[in-house]
């Protein structure tokens, strides 16, 4: 059992929080009490959920970060300290896919996919962290992937930075433990949401394997960082891959082929530009 944050005293910052799960997460803690910043790196997709939030009766504060550079992360976070306080909740949910097969997704694409999906993280990690094992509290939050724990067509970049995102949160999370450390960590793996970033994939049994709706996604990680819960995978039909991974590969595979899993990116669009 993990120790579990107060929501209505905490400053919570938020990667890729403009639009999708991350602002989705942002209301929601808002309407716990939250001190909430966004971050990301569209500054007028910033302002205008900033803006949406105001009118809903939410205070959220918006700050132009690319997560993506190190240096600027680290110089936002120190903004961050020192105009609104010390970061109790970190939730990494900044994302991009390219949604192509493996070659042809271009060298500049896997190189920003790995760097926003994965060594964001790492940035961000180095930035907050420090302060809250000062402090003895805290909750650290990775969104990862279903595609963080099985291979996708049409994901490989994708696939690869969620894995990886999976293992550094797996690292630091028993790294904490060996510490006897009381911040928090909560990994998140769904399954495909219905944000717009995955526009255009199919499941072949959406009762067993739905389109997860955006509103439902976020309320399940706000619930686990109340409740200090390590692990969140959605739906549970997911948890079935640690079970399959059991069988020898060509079942694995075949699995994954009843299931839809290997061509659900077949008619994949992605979430259109403005």
């Amino acid at each position: 059992m993990t120790d579990m944050v107060k929501l209505s005293s905490s400053i919570a910052l938020i990667t890729g929080g403009a639009s999708g799960i991350g602002l989705l997460v942002g209301k929601l803690l808002a309407k716990r009490g939250a001190k909430v910043v966004l971050w990301d790196i569209n500054g007028s997709a910033l302002e205008g959920a900033v803006a949406q939030a105001r009118q809903e009766g939410l205070a959220l504060t918006g700050m132009v970060c690319d997560v993506s550079n190190r240096h600027e992360v680290y110089r936002v976070a120190a903004e961050v300290e020192t105009s609104v306080g010390p970061v109790d909740i970190l939730v990494n949910n900044a994302g991009i896919v390219s949604g192509t097969t493996f070659l042809d997704t271009p060298d500049e694409k896997v190189l920003r996919t790995m760097e926003i999906n994965t060594l964001a993280n790492f940035w961000t990690f180095r930035a907050f962290l420090p302060g809250m094992l000062e402090r003895d509290r805290g909750h650290v939050v990775t969104v990862s992937s279903a595609a963080g724990i099985i291979g996708v067509t049409g994901l490989a970049d994708y696939s690869a930075s969620k894995f990886a995102a999976f293992g550094l949160h797996e690292a630091i999370r028993m790294e904490l433990r060996g510490r006897k450390s009381r911040v928090s960590t909560t990994v998140v793996c769904p399954f495909f949401i219905d944000t717009g970033m995955f526009e255009g994939v199919r499941t072949r049994f959406p009762l067993v394997l739905p389109i997860l709706k955006g509103e439902y996604a976020a309320k399940r990680i706000v619930k686990a960082i109340a409740r200090g819960s390590r692990r969140v995978v959605m739906p549970p039909f997911v948890y079935s891959v640690y079970l399959l991974r059991l069988l020898p590969v060509a079942v694995f595979d075949g699995v994954a082929d009843f299931f839809g899993i290997s061509a659900a990116m077949k008619d994949f669009r992605g979430r259109s530009k403005p």
